[in-house]
């Protein structure tokens, strides 16, 4: 059913779910939410499957006139909500009817939001997705960011018995400096002083920061003296570090699919929300950690989700 029209889009809202997978090959990235946590939590407290399509928002949000009744929920960075002039919580649900207006304004802290409804966001499935990914104009609403006067649909789905919230000692904070933990390598051999200034200095955040990748700036990281600077382009994955000729680091994320710069450093996955999750100016360290102690985090995190998960619904 039509759920929203959109009255205006915001700076850059698109249509994502879990990702794309299995098409790297063909040059299609996993593209996907940014920050899987928060992406996640949306969905449990509309009551929808966690892989359901949500909206992500960027920066500056958009204002929607509601078409149907519905649960939504609005989480991951901190903007201002409001349904017909009155503030709403962002990481709980709160019940909309046709007419009313929901406005997302300017972020104040974090930079992506995601915005769940009843029954997920209904679009096509392309190559098993409903995620967005612009750059090949390939799923979501019409391959593209939302544009005034689209029309969004909702799949079906029961409305909640009562709202439902996250218990507040679950609720991120975004900092301004962030640290990301990083496993050396795959081409971590190409470098020797540069290893050590990668893991000890302070970078920041450049304007180039999108979904393909968060280019950074501060000290010079040299490349081992006699390594070529550039290798043969091969497949990347999310969080790969790479160092182009420059010496300034490129966090590779979720709409890249091939890299020809050698990478120093690969951000462990439970990390990239923090990625997603930061601005221009930010400032970004990097922690050393080894493959054991990634997979530690990751299994900690996924026990910390269950957790959460039956937070959320009990009673429901």
């Amino acid at each position: 059913m039509d759920m929203f029209k959109v009255l205006e889009p915001g700076i850059y809202t698109t249509v994502q779910d879990k990702g794309r997978y299995g098409y790297q090959q063909f040059g299609i990235p996993i593209s996907g939410a940014m920050d899987q946590f928060a992406y996640r939590v949306a969905n449990l407290l509309v009551g929808n499957p966690e892989d359901a399509a949500a909206l992500e928002i960027t920066v500056s949000g958009p204002r929607l006139e509601v078409l149907a009744e519905a649960d939504i929920a609005v989480t991951g960075a901190e903007f201002p909500i409001s349904v017909n002039g009155q503030s709403v919580e962002g990481w709980t649900s709160f019940r909309v009817k046709p007419g009313d207006v929901v406005t997302i304004r300017q972020v104040r802290s974090g930079c992506r939001a995601y915005l769940a409804v009843t029954g997920g966001i209904d679009v096509p499935v392309v190559m098993g997705s409903r995620s967005t990914y612009v750059g090949g104009r390939i799923g979501g609403y019409g391959g593209r960011p939302l544009r005034k006067g689209d029309i969004l649909s909702r799949g079906e789905g029961r409305l909640l018995k009562a709202p439902r919230r996250l218990p507040h000692e679950f609720i991120p904070t975004y900092p301004r400096e962030i640290l990301l933990r990083a496993i050396p390598g795959p081409q971590d051999d190409y470098f020797d002083e540069g290893l050590q200034i990668f893991f000890s200095s302070e970078f920041r955040v450049s304007a180039k920061a999108d979904r393909m990748g968060y280019r950074l700036e501060g000290p010079t990281v040299p490349h081992r003296e006699g390594v070529p600077k550039g290798i043969i382009s091969e497949p990347s994955v999310p969080g790969g570090v790479q160092i182009p000729p420059d010496g300034q680091p490129i966090i590779l994320l979720l709409e890249q699919t091939v890299g020809g710069y050698s990478k120093i450093a690969t951000v462990i996955s439970p990390d990239i929300g923090r990625v997603a999750q930061a601005k221009p100016g930010d400032r970004v360290r990097f922690e050393r950690v080894d493959l054991e102690t990634a997979h530690g985090i990751l299994h900690l995190q996924e026990e910390a989700f269950e957790r959460i998960r039956e937070r959320i619904t009990i009673g429901a």
